[in-house]
């Protein structure tokens, strides 16, 4: 084989391990300034957070209570069925109170 065919070669097998090594390279490029980052303050988004579990508590609170008025209205007036509607409002509300609130809680570590 000629000196040209194997320069030729060497250059071929280089860009190869080039090309796959590329996306490795870029990566460890890039860690170490990600490493160099400060560190962030969470602590508007826990204040949010619990503002959003307030309101899921004072809203699952409304529809619980809500829902039950108006089953209770329609029952005294001796619609049963149509009391059923309002007893299923009152179990959502009473979801939201529940679940909602003690899954938003548990999105920041917030104790229940």
């Amino acid at each position: 084989m000629s000196l040209r065919h194997n320069l030729k070669l060497l250059s071929r097998k280089l860009t190869q391990a080039f090309r796959v090594m590329m996306p490795s390279l870029f990566v460890l490029a890039f860690a170490s300034v990600a490493h160099a980052q400060g560190t962030m303050d969470f602590s508007g988004a826990q204040t949010l957070m619990g503002t959003f579990k307030t309101f899921a508590v004072y809203a699952g609170a409304v529809i619980c209570f809500g829902g039950l008025i108006f089953a209770g209205i329609r029952m005294m007036s001796g619609r049963f069925q149509d009391a059923i509607p309002g007893l299923f409002g009152a179990l959502f509300g009473a979801g939201v109170l529940g679940w909602g609130a003690g899954w938003i809680g548990s999105l920041t570590g917030q104790s229940m």
